[in-house]
């Protein structure tokens, strides 16, 4: 029978345990601080008074009250009753008023890689992160709102002398029927 030649193992010097953990705790920091940093940027929303119903979407149309202003508190932009086409504005503005509900107002910081970037915009400097008062009045699709401004447009036709009676089309008899 064969025997197998042992090797007594070495007592652990008097630390190593503790050192052994703490490596590995400082490589699990460092590989989570890697992974924090690859994270995208993001808006943070701080609701001021909440909302009701359904939040919009980046393909939407909104109807705010808003107030934008520089890190030192300079107001750059507001408006009262603004309309705001969620995929015509930065990034970050989309991706704060997408979390928002109807009724609500919001404080929201963008970062500047949500924002502008590098490039200076008017009086707002390069790599300038952005906060904003936001109260979101109202959204619709952008079927609706086309919808009401072919509705619109119908009513100044007839209001401009399109012609033709209420209910039927230009030239038409009564009950809408064309006349030949």
């Amino acid at each position: 029978m064969t025997e197998i030649t042992r090797v007594p193992l070495q007592p652990i010097a008097k630390g190593s345990l503790t050192k052994l953990w703490v490596a590995v705790a400082v490589v699990a920091l460092a590989a989570g601080g890697i992974a924090y940093a690859a994270l995208p940027p993001s808006v943070d929303v701080q609701v001021l008074t909440a909302g009701t119903g359904e939040s919009p979407t980046a393909d939407d149309v909104a109807l705010l009250n808003y107030k934008g202003t520089l890190p030192d508190g300079t107001v750059f932009d507001q408006g009262e009753r603004a309309v705001f086409p969620l995929s015509e504005v930065v990034p970050g503005f989309t991706k704060a008023v997408e979390q928002m509900q109807r009724g609500g107002k919001y404080k929201v910081v963008i970062p500047s890689e949500l924002a502008y970037g590098d490039k200076q915009m008017g009086e707002i400097p390069a790599n300038t992160d952005l906060t904003f008062e936001i109260e979101l009045l109202d959204f619709k699709s952008r079927a609706e709102i086309e919808q009401q401004q072919r509705i619109m447009q119908q009513l100044q036709q007839m209001q401009m002398g399109g012609g033709g009676m209420p209910g039927g089309a230009p030239g038409a008899a009564p009950g809408g029927v064309p006349q030949p």
